[in-house]
């Protein structure tokens, strides 16, 4: 039987991924990353159960877990003065795995051959029959076309595969990694002020990441000085907040609006197939973002499993990805994020039922 093809757009985390499942599925595979040098920029993120089982599925499980911390701020909740709303306690609460953003490019990388990623290449249109798709991208030498029997759209938010409109949450998030050794040992924690949310997580190397999240009313703030913007926020908070802030060199700071996509009717059209952020970008209040891509991959990858045919194949993974996450992430900093006081002294009342919402997002299992 002929292998089949693949062609995926996007070269950041969730199209490594869908390239690592799609070949381990017996596909043949290539990846087009718009960038010079696919890589990856940012700073760390947390991941819960659902995601390390989807690493497991898609076999980069261990290295997963070697570049990964655990973190307990999925249940260590305390307000702005230093007072615990929720401490993580072992045996009850589950700790998430923190790594940085690079860290995580870096293994997916390792697991696609190089002859498999073309740099440079952004996809500018796809054409598609009922027995195949054609992507036309761009390189140093001119349009070029690539035929295959699927195309991934995982070119993020701003997709060109299927272009959508995002849409602004009113939300601002500022991330930082103190440098090695400076504010050591972090479990990790979430502070939960009005209007404000604060978090960190342990890396390895004894680096801390941190972000400060705050309602914001219109995008494309200018600020002169990040961190001390940063610093004028939560400069009092309680400790280590300082200190992490005093950790972080200036010009490392990252200041991103927060936008997310309305949910889209269906993620699969003909023989083209969304995941990711092209898919579903959400707010980051779920920690669920890298978490579904990784989901999409590995189910994509068990659905194409086989001589299935591809139009049953694709509308399976249909199925089995819901939007439900998507709108609980755009939900829920309409509560957390409040400036209400009256919403603020309910949300920390009631903080372990609002910290155990997504929990049962966790209980995701990979197809087999």
């Amino acid at each position: 039987m002929t292998r089949r093809t693949a062609v995926v757009a996007g070269g950041g985390i969730g199209g490594l991924a869908a390239a690592i499942g799609l070949r381990r599925a017996g596909w043949s595979v290539t990846v087009l990353e718009r960038r010079a040098d696919p890589g990856e920029i940012g700073a760390g993120w947390s991941f819960a159960p659902n995601a390390i089982r989807a690493a497991d599925a898609l076999g980069v499980g261990a290295e997963f877990r070697a570049i990964s911390v655990p973190t307990q701020a999925g249940a260590t909740l305390r307000t702005p003065d230093g007072k615990y709303l929720m401490r993580f306690r072992e045996g009850r609460d589950t700790a998430l795995l923190a790594n940085h953003r690079a860290d995580l490019h870096r293994v997916l990388l390792a697991h696609v051959p190089a002859e498999c990623v073309r740099a440079e290449a952004e996809v500018t249109e796809v054409d598609q029959t009922d027995t195949g798709v054609t992507a036309t991208y761009g390189t140093s030498e001119g349009a070029q076309r690539i035929e295959a029997d699927v195309l991934v759209g995982a070119d993020g938010i701003h997709s060109i595969v299927r272009p959508t409109t995002p849409v602004f949450q009113r939300i601002l998030c500022w991330r930082g990694v103190a440098t090695r050794g400076s504010v050591w040992p972090v479990d990790g924690f979430q502070t939960w002020g009005r209007g404000a949310r604060f978090g960190a997580h342990p890396l390895t190397g004894q680096r801390v990441f941190w972000f400060l999240t705050i309602r914001q009313n219109e995008p494309g703030q200018p600020f002169d000085d990040d961190l001390a913007e940063v610093r004028r926020r939560v400069g009092l908070w309680h400790d280590p907040i300082p200190a992490l802030l005093d950790a972080t060199p200036s010009n490392s700071i990252l200041r991103h609006d927060i936008s997310d996509l309305d949910p889209l009717e269906t993620y699969v059209d003909g023989r083209i197939v969304l995941l990711g952020d092209a898919a579903h970008a959400m707010t980051p209040f779920l920690a669920q973002g890298a978490c579904q891509a990784l989901e999409d991959a590995a189910v994509l990858a068990a659905e194409l499993t086989g001589a299935v045919e591809i139009p049953t194949a694709l509308a399976q993974y249909d199925r089995q990805r819901s939007q439900r996450v998507q709108r609980m992430a755009r939900q829920d900093p309409r509560i957390s994020l409040s400036t209400s006081p009256l919403v603020y002294g309910l949300l920390t009342r009631l903080t372990r039922l609002a910290a155990r919402k997504a929990a049962r997002l966790w209980n995701w299992t990979p197809p087999t």
